[in-house]
């Protein structure tokens, strides 16, 4: 026998025998999801709304320039159809966007692309962020939620977790650094 087929034989002996898949993870669950939903969004800097209208919160009333992506909910000063640079958003003091589900796990809130096309930058743009869930969509964690996500081709989607906010400087949180300074969350 030649050295190398010593060597090959000798490697089909040792090797580790063939494992199966380990079974899929579920996730943490929750009694109540919807109150984790709402403590995780908290602790990300977020403000959960049980039912209700944004019109109903001041950041709506007090805002001069409101883009809504919800239907029913009008938006103020800002003609959405006849947008077709992204820089016309710039001044946008609160963007209203529907979302499809929430993540009680992370306090995060899915937003398919499709919500947003064509004005994907509308989230980063506005100055304050509401986000209109349906009450019965929580999902307890990201397991359940990526079960849910139906891609199509070239789609995209977002989670967003409350405000914009980073700790790079001198290691501090900083809310709002670069996108919106507040996230408010509605569940209706």
């Amino acid at each position: 026998m030649s050295s190398r087929n010593a060597i090959l034989d000798s490697l089909r002996r040792s090797a580790a025998p063939a494992t199966g898949r380990p079974a899929p993870l579920s996730g943490t669950r929750y009694a109540d999801p919807v109150k984790q939903f709402e403590e995780t969004l908290i602790a990300v800097g977020g403000r959960l709304v049980r039912g209700g209208d944004p019109a109903d919160l001041d950041i709506y009333a007090n805002a001069a320039k409101v883009a809504s992506l919800v239907p029913g909910v009008p938006s103020r000063s800002v003609d959405l159809h006849a947008i077709q640079d992204p820089h016309e958003l710039d001044g946008v003091d609160v963007a209203i966007i529907p979302g499809e589900f929430g993540v009680a796990e992370n306090g995060a809130v899915w937003v398919p692309g499709e919500v947003l096309a064509p004005h994907r930058a509308i989230f980063v743009i506005a100055q304050h962020l509401i986000l209109v869930v349906p009450a019965d969509q929580i999902v307890d964690n990201l397991h359940q939620a990526y079960e849910r996500i139906r891609w199509q081709p070239n789609s995209f989607g977002i989670f967003i977790s409350g405000p914009s906010k980073t700790a790079d400087i001198e290691q501090s949180l900083v809310m709002g650094a670069h996108g919106a300074r507040s996230c408010t969350v509605i569940l209706r």
